[in-house]
């Protein structure tokens, strides 16, 4: 044993050397009275201990390969959302456009509605699609974000009554909601908080 250990477990010398043989003593008493129980014993735990790291490992390698797939693929997700907006721009620009466009006019509106066209085929190609909620459709917490409620009695509540905005997702998981407003029952009576 070192000095510095020594210095550690501030014992002298003699104690530390009688200590170990000690315990060098009591493994070979037991492995005395029955070396080969003893042998047999190591052998179930380096066992036990090589089947453990060798599950250890494995699941490593799954865990690996899990990570490795979903880098790929979800890879562009934050690219995905920037571009998103660009997308939205579009879509205003054209919703903005007068029914009756003036002749020198009409070639513009058409040149951004190509471009909005080419933008979402280029994002589907690289899987990501839109989310186009319908008027009257259930609402869904999944792909869906009520951003207001609309009273009415033409559709029960919890439909869509209106679409802000379109959803989007990549591959399985959801990248934006649809945002939308919610129809809301007229005859739901305000609960009375009066005791």
């Amino acid at each position: 044993m070192s000095e510095q250990e020594n210095k550690e477990t501030d014992l002298p010398e003699e104690e530390i050397v009688a200590d170990d043989a000690v315990e060098t003593d009591a493994a070979a008493d037991q492995s005395e009275d029955d070396p080969i129980a003893a042998l047999e014993a190591e052998v179930a735990e380096l066992k036990d201990r090589l089947v453990r790291t060798m599950a250890e490992m494995e699941n490593v390698r799954r865990r690996a390969d899990r990570d490795k797939s979903d880098a790929s693929a979800y890879a562009v997700t934050a690219f995905a959302r920037d571009m998103l907006s660009v997308s939205d721009n579009l879509r205003r620009a054209l919703d903005s456009v007068p029914e009756e466009v003036v002749e020198s006019m009409k070639s513009f509106a058409e040149g951004v509605e190509m471009t909005e066209r080419e933008l979402l085929n280029t994002l589907e190609r690289h899987g990501i699609r839109q989310v186009i909620p319908e008027v009257g459709e259930k609402f869904d917490h999944k792909l869906h974000q009520a951003m207001f409620e609309v009273p009415t009695t033409e559709h029960p509540t919890g439909s869509i009554m209106q679409v802000v905005a379109n959803g989007y997702v990549i591959k399985d998981r959801l990248l934006r909601p649809a945002m939308v407003g919610v129809a809301k029952s007229d005859d739901q009576k305000p609960v009375d908080t009066t005791v």
